[in-house]
């Protein structure tokens, strides 16, 4: 079996926990089983990611004919390079993605490079393009597909690409253009035909999945090279090269504004994508034949629909998805929507659904469910025989431990307003006089669904209450609940955050001298800024990978954005002053334990270190763990295991327990 190299890796340990970790922690901080499910174009084979031992990965094909199970063709260390997802091209040969965090010069970068495989592990070959010593530069996107042309089935893709300019002087091969591109590439080959030259300010493209290219977005930037904050979509007729105009799009303060074309029906000639309906998002088409007749699809007043349902190798629009308390969804097909209401019934245990892959004509569907009890599981669907045959489970070292059911709820903040959120308590428990943990979501433009969260179980299954609120900057709710973003509207997010604890203690959930926080990213920001807002509400605080000051993390995003945009991403200065928590350790009453890996690029780990340092120098109670290679989501069994068990001893003694 042959394992991928890039480059070479040093073994990277862990910091080792002061004693044997929990059977608990080792259960709920191992990762997925499965992280990746897809079938083959004549629905005769599956190619299946699941993770070796520490943060590698390994790819193993089962055909579905032969009975013999799963043979593992290719494995990923984890050092440094992370193996993402693998689609068929042919019914022999995949294409894989790979993210790798490594040094180039003096610092860390992400970049992401394409590879295809035979389904038996042969003949390895790199489909990003390479570059030579004479680039004038690093393009750290290695391209993507945009178009499986599933109707030739001859291992051709489209795949889009930035071109890096070569040095030209005393040579006549180098090339000069710059910008994305889309090539025919020939997945076995390596064969490549230009179809969009390349073009500078150019983010991106969609086609109709038949290898037509209909949609172009441009990024217009400043003189500088700065996001300038808008968006511009082209389309093009059908048998037409002309690019005409089709929407604008704005964004300011993690929020958007305007038409966001994501898909192309060919059949029907339009373009499906989301825009503002009533002060949500809503579904639209707009028709390309000229006319840009514009029609509202599919809204709810209640919510944003956040996501369209696509399915097969074209990626079909069939449906649209939103969340109230839980997931739902719309299906356009009516076929899809009858199956949908079928399946519901034949997996009553786990009602939320989705569409993985599909064969070629469709008739064989890869399935994922799960529900707040159940981490979920693939599925393959025969249309044909009606079968539905389980494939394999996210978790099954969790098949024999009781998990915890996921209540929605709604509290009131100070002001009077409902906010919702989502209750979990242990198994069994009687909810009353708990420990509890408030355990706020990332982003802060993202939100909790109603689902299995494997910190929420673990602290469940450890005995405590969990409350998981959607505070205003959460997404999903309209620009109203949106605010001006969790950073700008700090204080309304926080405040919401912290009225959660006091509303656990006021219906007797909560025992108050055992309230604590937990939260990753944003949600660790705001586990650390509650600390200087009401610093005795919370008896500890855990914050892994959090944002501990504004100017910090504007500096990490000034290359990028204008000064303008900062500003309405981050505020003033008195903003930065008031709501950044490094700058007010001398506020601190409750003890504090800071989680960051030091490749981290969401979050720079200089954030962390700057937190310990303050409130150590304030004379502070802080530990600070530093995993090693490791980036925001910590993708690794014995760093999330060390997390787990650190966490619940912290917080055992912290509050006395």
């Amino acid at each position: 079996m042959p394992a991928l190299m890039l480059a070479a890796a040093t073994s990277l340990a862990i910091v080792p926990a002061s004693a044997a970790p929990s059977d608990a922690a080792r259960q709920f901080g191992a990762r997925d089983n499965v992280t990746g499910v897809t079938i083959s174009p004549d629905g005769k084979a599956l190619a299946v990611i699941q993770p070796t031992a520490g943060r590698g990965a390994v790819l193993s094909i089962v055909r579905l004919d032969d009975g013999k199970g799963m043979k593992p063709i290719l494995t990923t260390s984890g050092n440094p390079e992370r193996l993402r997802y693998c689609r068929w091209s042919t019914n022999t040969r995949l294409v894989c993605g790979l993210y790798v965090i490594d040094m180039i010069g003096t610092s860390y970068y992400g970049y992401t490079r394409l590879f295809s495989i035979n389904a038996d592990g042969s003949d390895q070959k790199l489909l990003s393009a390479r570059g030579n010593e004479y680039s004038l530069g690093i393009a750290l996107g290695g391209g993507g597909v945009i178009d499986w042309l599933g109707e030739k089935g001859d291992g051709t893709v489209l795949m889009q690409r930035l071109a890096v300019p070569e040095v030209t002087t005393g040579r006549i091969t180098g090339q000069t253009r710059e910008g994305l591109m889309v090539e025919r590439v020939d997945t076995t080959t390596l064969s490549r035909a230009m179809v969009e030259a390349p073009r500078g300010g150019v983010a991106g493209y969609v086609t109709d999945g038949r290898g037509v290219v209909r949609i172009m977005v441009r990024r217009p930037t400043t003189t500088l090279g700065q996001n300038a904050g808008r968006y511009d979509f082209l389309y093009r007729r059908k048998a037409n090269r002309e690019w005409l105009p089709l929407s604008t799009v704005t964004t300011s303060g993690g929020r958007s504004s305007g038409f966001v074309p994501q898909a192309v029906d060919p059949d029907l000639d339009v373009v499906y994508g989301l825009d503002a309906t009533g002060g949500r998002t809503g579904v639209y088409s707009i028709a390309l034949d000229g006319s840009m007749t514009k029609k509202l699809v599919f809204s709810r007043p209640d919510a944003d629909v956040d996501e369209l349902v696509q399915i097969g190798r074209q990626d079909r629009v069939v449906g649209a998805s939103w969340v109230t308390d839980k997931r739902a969804t719309a299906m356009f097909d009516p076929p899809l929507k009858q199956f949908a209401a079928s399946l519901s019934k034949a997996l009553p245990g786990a009602p939320l659904t989705s569409f993985v892959d599909a064969s070629a004509d469709e008739q064989k569907l890869v399935m994922f469910a799960n529900a707040d009890t159940d981490p979920g599981r693939f599925y393959l669907f025969d249309k044909t025989t009606k079968k539905l045959a389980e494939i394999l489970p996210i978790r099954p070292q969790l098949t024999n431990v009781k998990l915890a059911q996921v209540k929605p709820v709604s509290f009131p903040a100070g002001d009077g307003t409902m906010v919702p959120g989502y209750l979990t308590l242990p198994p069994g428990s009687d909810g009353k006089n708990l420990p509890t943990i408030v355990l706020p979501h990332g982003g802060p433009w993202a939100r909790d669904e109603w689902n299995f969260d494997w910190l929420s179980q673990f602290f469940a299954h450890r005995g405590y209450a969990v409350l998981q609120p959607n505070y205003r900057g959460s997404t999903g709710y309209g620009d109203s609940w949106f605010q001006q973003n969790g950073f700008r509207s700090w204080k309304t997010a926080v405040g919401d955050i912290d009225d959660g604890g006091r509303w656990l203690v006021k219906q007797g959930i909560a025992d108050p001298a055992k309230l604590a926080i937990v939260g990753w990213s944003y949600g660790g920001y705001a586990a650390l800024q509650s600390g200087t807002v009401d610093p005795t509400l919370f008896k500890a605080i855990v914050a892994v990978a959090p944002v501990t000051d504004f100017d910090l993390l504007r500096q990490e995003w000034k290359g990028d954005s204008t000064p303008q945009s900062l500003d309405e991403t981050f505020g003033t200065r008195v903003t930065a002053e008031e709501g950044s928590p490094a700058r007010h350790a001398d506020r601190f009453v409750a003890p504090v334990l800071l989680f960051h890996g030091d490749r981290d690029q969401n979050v720079s780990i200089a954030e962390s270190r700057l937190m310990a340092s303050r409130l150590k120098g304030a004379g502070k109670s802080v530990q600070f763990v530093e995993y090693k290679g490791l980036d925001h989501q910590l993708e690794d069994d014995a760093a999330r295991t060390d997390l787990l068990d650190r966490a619940d001893t912290f917080l055992r003694t912290a509050m006395k327990m």
